[in-house]
């Protein structure tokens, strides 16, 4: 299939839309195929998307729908939601384990008499 010039401007729109949401973004790769034919549907598209921020790489695999368009918004809606989770994992702050209970009373017992 020959690519189409309206499905890589929808493409790059939806990329778009991600860098306003995530300024962050290195890099957004997106895969668009024709599969073959399936017995009773018709020529389903597969979307994949790989977008890379620093320190982390997310993918979205294979969302498959018969128009490109559903396909393309699918895979960019699932994209969305792994960016916001992985933002949110990003913010906040480290956690700081206290010591275990049987250490933190072993300490107390020890210097009294």
């Amino acid at each position: 299939m020959e690519p189409s010039d309206a499905l890589a401007s929808a493409a790059r729109e939806k990329t778009a839309k991600l860098e306003l949401f995530c300024p962050e973004i290195m890099a957004c790769h997106v895969v668009i195929e024709l599969l073959h034919k399936h017995r009773q549907q018709g020529r389903p598209f597969a979307v994949r998307l790989n977008l890379t921020l620093p320190g982390h790489e997310l993918t979205v695999s294979r969302v498959e729908n018969e128009d490109a368009y559903v396909a393309l918004r699918d895979a960019f809606d699932d994209m969305k939601r792994q960016l916001g989770n992985t933002m949110r994992r990003m913010q906040e702050p480290e956690k700081q384990h206290e010591p275990p209970l049987g250490e933190a009373q072993l300490e107390g017992k020890e210097g009294t008499p």
